[in-house]
């Protein structure tokens, strides 16, 4: 069975910083474009970081670049969103994403992406 499984959110201050993890089961991030979501409450869904198997090429939503950074290692086809100075306004329910063509970076929707995972809770008390 073809899956995304995120991991790695919670509850955390202001200021504080959290690592998620999207970690592929059933495939392989051979050539794929992976892209963090995140879903506020009352809000639609955002795109906010991509990162692309083969070169490790990546994007960045204008209110995350500089606080965080997406990698992947491809040996244990996971990615990962590091998160620092985190905000209140952080807070959302975080999806990742996976499309065969890594060519094709940050592609805006996650109707884009042929699989995403079930997301984890991400809260950031002020």
């Amino acid at each position: 069975e073809v899956q995304l499984v995120e991991s790695g959110g919670g509850l955390v201050q202001a200021g504080g910083s959290l690592r998620l993890s999207c970690a592929a089961s059933g495939f392989t991030f051979d050539d794929y474009a992976i892209g963090w979501f995140r879903q506020a409450p009352g809000k639609g869904q955002e795109e906010i970081s991509c990162i692309g198997s083969r070169d490790g090429s990546t994007g960045y939503e204008a209110s995350v670049k500089g606080r965080f950074t997406i990698s992947i290692n491809n040996a244990k086809d996971t990615v990962y969103l590091q998160m620092n100075s985190l905000k209140p306004e952080d807070t959302a329910v975080y999806y990742c994403a996976a499309a065969s063509g890594s060519e094709r970076l940050c592609r805006g929707g996650m109707d884009e992406y042929g699989n995403w995972g079930q997301g984890t809770q991400v809260t950031v008390s002020s």
